[in-house]
C-alpha cells in the first residue's frame, strides 16, 4: 500500500465488484447541502454512507433451502462542536440527512464540556483515496441455479454412509460499498466482496455423535474475493469427502486423553487462539474500560506497552490490512485514517495496542503515549466506529509441520475450533476442537475425539516453542466478532501458520 494514503487504489481494482456511483454521488450532494444547516460553531463533520447486499444459500440433505437475500443502505453523520455527536439515517434525501445533522449536532452540544478529551483539538484524517477487493469472478457472474448446483454437489459428496445423519453445505456472499467524506475535504471510497463457503457433517454410531466441518461452526474459511475463493478452499474439489471421512473417523475414535502434552495447533484453531487471547486483550478501548458492562476488560494495562513479554521470542503478531484476500482488509478505517501494516508484538515483546485515534488520545490524556493503528471500524451504517481487531496475524516462522511433529515425543495436533470459554479479562481460557490426532515418538498416531486444552493468556504464549513456515499458513477469519453497546458483529481476518506449544493442559474425558 502507498505510504501517503493518497489515491489508494490497488492495481487489481479493474477486476473488482462494480459499484454504481449514482447513489454515492447523490448522497454526497445531499449531505453537503444539508450540512449548510449547521451553525458556524460546528468544528468538523463527516458522513459515512454504506450500501450492502448479501445472499445466503444452503443445501441440506441434498435439498435446497430458501435463499436469503438482504439489501440495506444508510449513512452515519458525525458532528464535532465542543463535544462529539453521532446520528444515523436510512433516509438519504436532503431532508433526511439534514435531520441527522441536527440530531448529531444536538448531541455534540449536549456533551460539550463533559468529555475526557477536547475533540476539537484532535487531528482529523485528511486522506483521500480508494480501495477494492481483489475479485476475479464476482458471485454475480454465476446464476442462482449454478450456485445451488455446486452446493448440491458438495452436499452429495459428503454422503454415502448410513452413519452420516446430517449434511449441510452453504455459501454466503456479501458486497459492500462505502463512501466517506468530511468538511475538511477528505474523501474515501471502498468496495468489498466477501465469500464464505462451508460444509458440515454429523455422524452417529454406537451412541456417539460427532460433528465435523470444513472450517468450524463459525465459518472460519472466509475471504475477500468472488467465486475464486471456492477454488482456493478446494470447496467443490474435495471438502465434502474430506469432512465426511473425518466425521466417520471421529465416531469410532477414542476420547482424547487428559494430561500435560505438547500441543500443535493448526491454522483453523490458531485463528481462535489469536482472536480471543491476543486480539480482544489488545483492543485499546477495552483496556480503557469501555467493555466492562458487556464483554469485560483486559488483563493488559496501559503501562505494559514497550516492555511486557507477551510471548516467547518466536512470537511476532502483525496488524496487516493489506494482506491479500484476508477478510478485514481495507485502506482506511471508519475514521478515515490510512491503514498500514504494523507489528503489535515483536519477538514476544508487546509494542502497541489495537487502538484508533480517539482511544490513543484518551490514553495520552492519562499520560500514556503508546501509539496504535488505524483499526476503528463499525459494523454498519447505523453503528458508530469503535476499536476492532481487523487482520490480526501471527507471522510465519521457519519450521515445517514435519519438523514440529518429529520433534514431539508425546503430543496432540488439534484442528478446528468448536467451543470456547474465556474469562472477562481475556486471560484464563479453555478451548475445544473438532478433530485431533495424537503424536507418539515423533509420528502421527490415532485420531481422538473431543479434544480440549486450557491455559492462561499471560503465560500460554510464552510456551510457544515452534512456529510453522509459510507452507503451514492459511488465511482464515470470522464474520461474527461481537463487541460494543449497542452490539456490533463485524468481520475479522486471521492468518497464521501451525504453531507448537510446550507442556499444555489437555483434557478430553478419557480415563
Amino acid at each position: 500500500m502507498p505510504e501517503d494514503g493518497q489515491n489508494r487504489q490497488p492495481a487489481h481494482e479493474a477486476g473488482s465488484i462494480h459499484c454504481t456511483p449514482i447513489m454515492l454521488d447523490t448522497l454526497e450532494q445531499h449531505a453537503r447541502r444539508a450540512s449548510g444547516r449547521l451553525p458556524a460553531t460546528a468544528h468538523h463533520w463527516s458522513v459515512r454512507g454504506v450500501r450492502e447486499y448479501s445472499e445466503q444459500l444452503s443445501v441440506r440433505q441434498d435439498v435446497a433451502e430458501a435463499p436469503q437475500r438482504a439489501h440495506e443502505n444508510g449513512a452515519m453523520v458525525t458532528v464535532i462542536d465542543g463535544g462529539l455527536g453521532y446520528a444515523a439515517t436510512s433516509d438519504l434525501s436532503e431532508p433526511g440527512l439534514g435531520a441527522a445533522f441536527e440530531r448529531a449536532h444536538a448531541l455534540a452540544r449536549a456533551s460539550a464540556g463533559r468529555t475526557v478529551i477536547d475533540y476539537e483539538q484532535m487531528t482529523r484524517p485528511t486522506a483521500s483515496g480508494r480501495y477494492a477487493s481483489q475479485v476475479e469472478r464476482p458471485a454475480s457472474s454465476a446464476t442462482l441455479p449454478e450456485k445451488l448446483g455446486w452446493l448440491r454437489e458438495v452436499c452429495a459428496a459428503a454422503g454415502g454412509d448410513a452413519r452420516i445423519v446430517d449434511r449441510h453445505a452453504t455459501l454466503w456472499n456479501v458486497k459492500t460499498e462505502q463512501l466517506q467524506f468530511t468538511s475538511d475535504g477528505a474523501r474515501t471510497e471502498q468496495r468489498w466482496e466477501f465469500m464464505t463457503p462451508s460444509v458440515q457433517v454429523t455422524a452417529h454410531a454406537n451412541g456417539v455423535t460427532q460433528v465435523r466441518s470444513s472450517a468450524g461452526q463459525y465459518n472460519g474459511y472466509c475471504q475477500q474475493g468472488g467465486i475464486e475463493v471456492l477454488e482456493r478452499a478446494r470447496f467443490r474439489e474435495s471438502e465434502g469427502p474430506r469432512v465426511a471421512r473425518e466425521a466417520l473417523q471421529l465416531v469410532t475414535a477414542p476420547a482424547c486423553p487428559s494430561g500435560t502434552f505438547d500441543l500443535i495447533l493448526m491454522p483453523d484453531q490458531m485463528m481462535l487462539q489469536i482472536h480471543e487471547s491476543i486480539g480482544h486483550p489488545l483492543e485499546l478501548d477495552r483496556i480503557l474500560g469501555d467493555e466492562r458492562n458487556f464483554a469485560g476488560t483486559s488483563f493488559v494495562t496501559l503501562d505494559m506497552f514497550g516492555h511486557y513479554q507477551y510471548g516467547s521470542e518466536l512470537l511476532n503478531v502483525s496488524f496487516d490490512p493489506g494482506r491479500d484476500h484476508e477478510f478485514a482488509g481495507f485502506a482506511f478505517d471508519d475514521d478515515g485514517t490510512p491503514a498500514e501494516r504494523a507489528l503489535l508484538i515483536e519477538h514476544g515483546l508487546l509494542k502497541r495496542p489495537l487502538g484508533g485515534s480517539l482511544s490513543q488520545a484518551r490514553a495520552k490524556a492519562q499520560g500514556f503515549e503508546i501509539g496504535g493503528v488505524a483499526t476503528t471500524r463499525s459494523a454498519s451504517w447505523n453503528r458508530a466506529p469503535i476499536d476492532r481487531m481487523s487482520n490480526l496475524n501471527v507471522e510465519p516462522g521457519d519450521s515445517s509441520l514435519e519438523q514440529m511433529i518429529s520433534g514431539t515425543e508425546l503430543g496432540v495436533v488439534m484442528h478446528t475450533n468448536c467451543s470456547w470459554s474465556i474469562d472477562d479479562s481475556r486471560n484464563k481460557f479453555q478451548f475445544g476442537c473438532e478433530y485431533a490426532r495424537m503424536v507418539r515418538g515423533g509420528r502421527l498416531a490415532e485420531v481422538v475425539r473431543n479434544p480440549n486444552y486450557r491455559g492462561i493468556s499471560a503465560t500460554f504464549w510464552r510456551s510457544l516453542a515452534m512456529v510453522g513456515n509459510s507452507d503451514t499458513s492459511a488465511v482464515m477469519g470470522t464474520p461474527f466478532c461481537g463487541k460494543g453497546e449497542p452490539s456490533q458483529v463485524i468481520r475479522v481476518g486471521h492468518a497464521s501458520p501451525a504453531c507448537k506449544f510446550s507442556n499444555v493442559d489437555v483434557f478430553g474425558g478419557a480415563l
